[in-house]
């Protein structure tokens, strides 16, 4: 009973800390509506200031491209563009150019889509790793479930039969630039 009295109180407690009155509520809520963007997901955040995340990275990348569409594809940009951190480990266009010909074409029609996230997925790892702190024969599980070896020689580091060519830090992790697709074990 108590509660049943309280209520239209907690309503105007609410109305008035929200810096409106039931008034303004009523007149607000007949006003016209304002532009809304009525786009989903992380990726559509507008923000000139902050630091790239691994996404924007790889888009600004002339070097990427064939790598943006197939995550694009897969549809994990939103996914990659949430706080992470994650390390991308990012095959060049002449990565997936030396795959068999017509891999990629094939990866990338809707009917593959699963297969393509399961490869996308293949090249992220939960954190941030920096090649300088990989030891050699360090394991590491993906975000697809699998694991990858690292192998360090004179300084290169590798992840499975991939180069790590160069790094770049993002805002939710690192995109490590490699010069091999790596596939996942079937």
């Amino acid at each position: 009973m108590k509660l049943k009295h309280l209520t239209p109180f907690a309503l105007v407690a609410l109305l008035a800390a929200c810096g409106g009155s039931a008034e303004t509520a009523a007149t607000d809520s007949a006003a016209p509506a304002a532009t809304v963007n009525t786009a989903i997901g992380q990726s559509n955040v507008v923000d000139n200031e902050s630091e790239k995340n691994v996404v924007q990275v790889a888009v600004g990348s002339p070097d990427h491209t064939t790598l943006v569409a197939a995550v694009q594809a897969a549809d994990l940009v939103n996914a990659l563009s949430n706080a992470g951190p994650f390390t991308v480990f990012a095959p060049t266009n002449e990565a997936f150019a030396a795959l068999p010909a017509g891999t990629v074409d094939g990866l990338l029609k809707p009917e593959s889509k699963d297969a393509l996230a399961d490869i996308l997925q293949y090249h992220v790892a939960l954190g941030v790793f920096k090649p300088e702190n990989i030891r050699d024969g360090q394991k590491q599980g993906m975000v697809n479930g699998g694991d990858v070896v690292f192998h360090v020689t004179d300084g290169q580091v590798m992840i499975n039969d991939a180069k790590i060519i160069g790094t770049v830090p993002a805002s939710n992790g690192r995109v490590c630039v490699i010069d091999k697709v790596l596939l996942p074990a079937k």
